[in-house]
């Protein structure tokens, strides 16, 4: 893909307007290219102009307020109106998308119920756990008792070697 492919707009995009704005006309391909190359450079305009107030006022992120701005000082005022128009609507799309995403919301079960079930599961856990933990203690006791049994064996085991060794003096 060409480096020029990279800083443009999709295509299909582009054809997508055209077709939305004059539908009963035919647009050859190359004057597709053209308007392409236009709204491309466009947009390359306003964003350095844009970036430029950015820089100005000694910020990192251009914001739309930037933007409205480069419209202006490009001569674009015109178009300042409509696009306040498509930021309120954007905003007010992006707000309701974040009000539908909530999880709890998207589950159609009540508060209380998923409370409810969250403690039966911490409650089987403490139970799984506290099983787990009389096991391992279980292991150790039987492990204590044996090396306690070994223990006692070898002291009894060397106790009569000692006194058959004595029986032999």
């Amino acid at each position: 893909m060409a480096e020029e492919d990279e800083l443009t707009l999709p295509r299909a995009s582009i054809n997508k307007i055209i077709k939305e704005i004059i539908p009963n006309i035919r647009v050859a391909q190359d004057s597709r290219e053209l308007i392409l190359n236009c709204c491309t450079e466009f947009i390359h305009l306003i964003s350095s102009e844009a970036n430029e107030i950015c820089n100005q006022n000694q910020k990192k992120t251009i914001n739309a307020e930037h933007v409205l701005q480069a419209l202006d000082k490009l001569g674009f005022g015109d178009y300042r109106l409509p696009a306040e128009t498509v930021l309120k609507e954007c905003k007010s799309v992006a707000a309701k998308r974040r009000r539908q995403s909530t999880r709890l919301e998207n589950l159609g079960i009540p508060e209380e119920e998923l409370l409810r079930q969250q403690q039966a599961l911490f409650a089987k856990a403490r139970e799984e756990q506290a099983a787990v933990d009389v096991a391992q203690w279980q292991e150790v006791q039987a492990a204590a008792a044996h090396q306690s049994s070994s223990f006692t064996t070898d002291v009894l085991v060397k106790k009569e070697e000692q006194d058959d060794d004595e029986d032999y003096c």
